[in-house]
């Protein structure tokens, strides 16, 4: 097994990691902005170096500062969290030549998943079913055009090069397609480097589930079931659950065997999540794109399956077998995980401050995944999440109960925060049925 591991991330991601780390014995290393040196994750790692200010292009995006900081500590590998760095090609390619080893898939699927159309190109030869769209980026407003009268309207503008429901656009008719041409197009060029644009079939009720898999050691590719993730604002998960309510046993072996297609298509080592759009009435899925790296959702997989997927992801970069018997995987139970944003509970605007209060929730079935408590400052320089709340239980009305409790219970003061949303979520009978969409945040406000 590894020996010593540095962390190249921060807040409750680095945190997740350095428990699995230290719990296996193996030295955990931290890095750290000026901005978070007072953090959980900066005093619970064996050791911590500061690598730069708040900004995360001199910080946590700095790639001389990571490597520099694993050399000084004698670290031998590096776990990316997600975010940041961690679907960088060319920083996976960088620390492999450096001699350390990358927790993550090899430089090559990370570049073959991150182009949008290259993945949806990949995934159709693959047999995986894709939606209707383009094969190659819309060179121009025109071609863009011409593709959205031959695919039909209502339709999808993404940025190739996007992730993480960043970049992307809908245009209901020709005249804003031209808007939103322009708009993702602009947008994709500033934040990835790379203005290409594709344009998809919109389906306005649809559902997201997407499944985790696991590239072994030995070459095998292995599914850990499903996780529903249609609970999401401005294209972004809020929710996320597993099982999916909406998937029967039937479907879940057909998305399962998609999903193992997919990572063989590009000799998938690691943990990596494909999602899919699902058409609840049809029974139909389609291909979305493939994350190469762990999920923020992962811990619900990790009840319902019974395994802890850091751990795994560290037994397939050190070569090893994986802890399970990936021929007996059976899902048992069912777990939700509500992401604590500091953001409004409405407009779900960004609200940074002073946590005077910070009060987890305990009790049967509850675990906080938080990369703050009490007394920390939440800034402006980085993603909003402040936790994890996750419930697990039996059944899946055991846990809405249990979730109930666990939300009333989370007191937090200072920064504004999403915690009241969750009550008023868990109180919505289109939630509480499951027979909800993408839209049902639209629909609650």
């Amino acid at each position: 097994m590894i020996e010593s591991l540095l962390v190249a991330n921060r807040g409750e991601i680095a945190r997740r990691v350095i428990r699995t780390a230290k719990r296996l014995g193996i030295r955990a290393i931290a890095v750290y902005s000026e901005a978070d040196a007072d953090l959980p994750f900066v005093v619970e790692a064996d050791e911590a170096v500061l690598i730069g200010p708040p900004n995360p292009a001199q910080s946590y995006r700095n790639v001389e500062a990571i490597l520099a900081a694993a050399k000084s500590t004698g670290a031998q590998a590096i776990h990316p969290g997600y975010g940041f760095l961690s679907e960088n090609a060319e920083f996976a390619r960088t620390v492999m030549e450096s001699g350390l080893v990358w927790v993550g898939p090899g430089a090559d699927a990370i570049t073959a998943m991150g182009d949008k159309i290259n993945a949806r190109n990949l995934m159709a030869a693959a047999g995986v079913p894709v939606a209707p769209g383009t094969t190659d980026p819309a060179a121009d407003l025109d071609a863009a055009v011409t593709a959205a009268a031959e695919i039909g309207y209502p339709v999808m503008v993404k940025a190739a090069a996007g992730g993480g429901g960043m970049g992307m656009g809908v245009a209901a008719d020709e005249a804003t397609l031209r808007t939103e041409y322009d708009k993702v197009r602009a947008f994709a060029e500033r934040m990835f480097g790379d203005g290409s644009v594709l344009i998809e079939r919109y389906f306005p009720r649809v559902r997201h589930v997407e499944v985790q898999i696991l590239g072994l050691a030995d070459g095998r590719v292995v599914a850990l079931g499903e996780r529903e993730c249609s609970v999401q604002r401005r294209n972004q998960k809020l929710v996320e659950e597993s099982p999916s309510p909406a998937v029967s046993p039937e479907l879940r072996a057909r998305l399962l065997a998609a999903a193992v297609r997919a990572g063989e298509a590009v000799g998938y080592r690691n943990a990596g999540t494909v999602e899919c759009l699902l058409d609840p009435t049809s029974g139909e899925f389609f291909f979305l794109e493939m994350n190469t790296r762990l999920q923020v959702e992962h811990p619900v997989t990790e009840y319902v399956y019974g395994v802890d997927l850091v751990e795994e992801q560290l037994r397939v970069a050190a070569g090893l077998a994986p802890s399970f018997d990936p021929d007996a995987l059976v899902p048992s139970g069912h777990a939700i995980e509500m992401r604590i944003n500091a953001e409004d509970p409405k407009r779900f605007l960004p609200g940074p401050g002073v946590i005077r209060t910070w009060v987890e929730p305990t009790g049967e079935g509850v675990r906080v995944d938080s990369g703050y408590t009490g007394g920390n400052t939440v800034t402006p320089f980085y993603d909003s999440l402040l936790a994890k709340l996750i419930v697990s239980g039996a059944t899946r009305d055991e846990v809405l109960e249990r979730a109930r409790d666990a939300v009333a219970a989370f007191q937090i003061e200072g920064p504004k925060n999403n915690v009241p949303f969750f009550a008023e979520l868990l109180e919505n009978e289109e939630f509480r049925s499951g027979a909800y969409d993408t839209g049902i945040v639209g629909r609650m406000r």
